[in-house]
């Protein structure tokens, strides 16, 4: 029936092309909405009879160009929409939008049919969801449990299975917490993939769209859809198509020590994040500990330095001339801005960069970094008596991403003992969201949680896209292969990975130099092995500044593989291999890495080389 049916982006296509129609999708979205009954979800919720006529125009069938095709979405209240009110959760702030926000023209142009908008903490302004004139959204799990902030109302319409996705924003955590909140995903992307033309601001130079969806892939999806260079936007970037590749082997995953993990006295959140680092490994990743200590001292400077002031600047005129119409504690945390000078500001931002500075040493040895979502729960009586402290510690894990130019997802993973939604975040460097994506439905599909308050079961896991006309098969032999300290170099031109495989038994493998930095060297051999590596889609257009990058007596050329085929791979100058050493017997390098494992210190010389 369709009143059972399970609204992802899967199951939802698979019920269209067993002939369902999108006017039969919209009349089920409003059926649900009505028998929810909560009314702090929508601000603004778009007749049914005009959400069905575009239902009816769209094409006869989805197309490449249209892949949300009858996919039902809301977005934050803080994002334009054409001939609809947008109020950023202030009354008095309201005015209709002359047209569509970039993103949201994007996604009904692919498609996706625009339901309303929803309920945020006022001008985007906290991580609780409660700071707002109008109702509380209900979180989806536990009515006691705050929805969190500040797009609560996007996380709350999906966990409650109103509609495929939404559109949050996200500054300080507002596209994580809430998705934490509710049991669902979160995909807060590199700044600057998607366009902030039409939406207000809350701080414009750290502000990004988000998205909420049930599993990882259709946050992708939609992510994919969304994506595009805005030239109206100053601060729209271009970013290269991504996809997805399977997911990698090997991953190096941060996360952190005893020593800086914060849970402020929540033993079961504690847990829960121990048990979401077994299932990691469990995937094939490496936990490295690291000390959060310079992230936490990055996080601490958008709220107690000048990046408040651009919060201020927003509502600078309604606060002079209409305060009583901000919400209290929206004006106590944006008021702060007075206190800081232009000196202040320069002060601030050279801290910063000195702290990124050291933070991107941290992450050059690292693929991502796995953190608790949020430290802690609190109720809605918890935070009315201390809006402000438990609205920071909300933000512990997630303050500094935006400062720091990085993307993360937030992924529902299984269930804390007491019922409340687990979840872990991964975050990478700007321009990893696809890789972060692939982990985080590995994640999801290992634990396989509860699709937000739905009873909805976890759909398969999509498989990635094979190799494709405008991409090459390289095989990675030695340092560039997941894990190990080159595979950056693929992953940063677009790389994706395909699968481990072996050589034809036809190869020699060798250690080239015994003082840094170590190179394997692979040579077609008469009496040779099969050698262990990876295939990895690069796409073409990236293949020149690959090559460029890789020193003598390396070079690409084809390499036979056990199943006959030929790829591009790593291969070595015959003359280089006479004075080295052959290590074919240890059938890979990364075998051979591993065989230094006694030796502590030389296996990290040998682990963090350069080829």
């Amino acid at each position: 029936m369709i009143h059972d049916l399970p609204f992802d982006i899967q199951t939802l296509r698979a019920t269209y092309a067993a002939g369902a129609t999108p006017p039969d999708i919209v009349g089920e979205v409003y059926r649900r909405i009505k028998a929810l009954g909560d009314p702090g979800i929508f601000l603004l919720l778009r007749k049914e009879t005009d959400v069905i006529k575009e239902a009816l125009a769209l094409s006869i069938k989805p197309s490449p160009e249209t892949p949300l095709w009858g996919l039902p979405f809301v977005i934050k209240d803080n994002i334009d929409a054409a001939g609809l009110t947008t109020t950023a959760g202030c009354p008095a702030f309201a005015h209709i939008a002359p047209k569509d926000a970039f993103v949201v023209a994007r996604l009904r142009n692919a498609g996706a049919l625009l339901i309303g908008k929803t309920n945020l903490d006022q001008f985007a302004t906290g991580l609780v969801g409660t700071r707002t004139p109008f109702p509380v959204p209900m979180n989806a799990i536990n009515a006691e449990i705050i929805p969190g902030g500040s797009s609560s109302g996007s996380a709350v319409a999906v966990a409650q299975g109103l509609v495929s996705f939404s559109l949050g924003t996200d500054t300080a955590g507002s596209g994580r917490v809430p998705a934490a909140m509710n049991g669902i995903v979160g995909l807060k992307p590199s700044f600057g993939a998607i366009s902030n033309g039409g939406v207000v601001p809350a701080c414009r130079t750290l502000d990004c769209v988000s998205v909420f969806a049930l599993t990882p892939d259709d946050a992708f999806e939609v992510f994919r859809a969304a994506v595009a260079h805005d030239e109206d936007d100053s601060y729209s970037r271009v970013f290269p198509a991504q996809r997805r590749g399977a997911t990698a082997p090997h991953l190096r995953v941060g996360v952190p020590n005893t020593a800086s993990l914060e849970f402020f006295g929540d033993q079961i959140q504690e847990q829960s994040f121990e048990l979401s680092k077994q299932s990691l490994r469990s995937l094939g990743a490496k936990i490295c500990e690291i000390d959060f200590r310079p992230f936490y001292a990055v996080a601490e400077k958008l709220y107690n330095g000048p990046w408040v002031a651009e919060r201020h600047a927003v509502i600078e005129d309604l606060l002079n001339d209409q305060p009583t119409n901000v919400h209290p504690v929206t004006r106590q945390v944006t008021e702060v801005a007075d206190r800081f000078s232009a000196k202040d500001t320069f002060r601030a931002m050279y801290a910063l960069r000195d702290l990124a500075n050291g933070i991107s040493k941290t992450m050059t040895a690292l693929d991502m970094l796995c953190v608790p979502s949020v430290p802690t729960f609190f109720t809605l009586r918890e935070v009315d008596a201390d809006p402000i402290s438990t609205n920071a510690q909300l933000g512990t894990y997630t303050n500094f991403v935006n400062l720091l130019d990085m993307c993360a997802i937030a992924v529902p993973v299984s269930a804390r003992e007491d019922g409340l939604p687990g979840s872990v975040t991964l975050i990478g460097s700007s321009g990893t969201d696809v890789a972060l994506a692939t982990f985080a439905a590995a994640i999801q599909q290992t634990n396989a949680p509860a699709l937000g308050a739905t009873s909805w079961p976890l759909p398969p896991a999509i498989q990635p896209p094979a190799m494709q006309l405008d991409e090459i098969a390289i095989v990675a032999v030695g340092a560039h292969m997941s894990g190990l300290p080159l595979n950056r170099e693929l992953t940063e031109r677009g790389g994706r990975f395909l699968c481990a495989s072996k050589t034809a038994p036809t190869y020699r493998l060798y250690k080239l130099t015994d003082e840094p930095p170590f190179r394997p060297g692979l040579t077609r051999h008469q009496n040779g092995a099969a050698i262990d590596v990876e295939i990895w889609a690069l796409p073409l257009a990236s293949v020149g500044a690959f090559l460029a990058g890789i020193p003598s007596p390396l070079c690409l050329g084809s390499v036979t593989m056990e199943d006959g085929t030929s790829a591009t791979g790593f291969l070595c100058e015959q003359i280089a291999t006479e004075d080295a050493e052959d290590i074919t017997r240890f059938g890979g390098w990364r075998a051979f890495l591993q065989s230094l494992s006694p030796n502590p210190r030389r296996y990290k010389e040998l682990n963090h080389a350069t080829s």
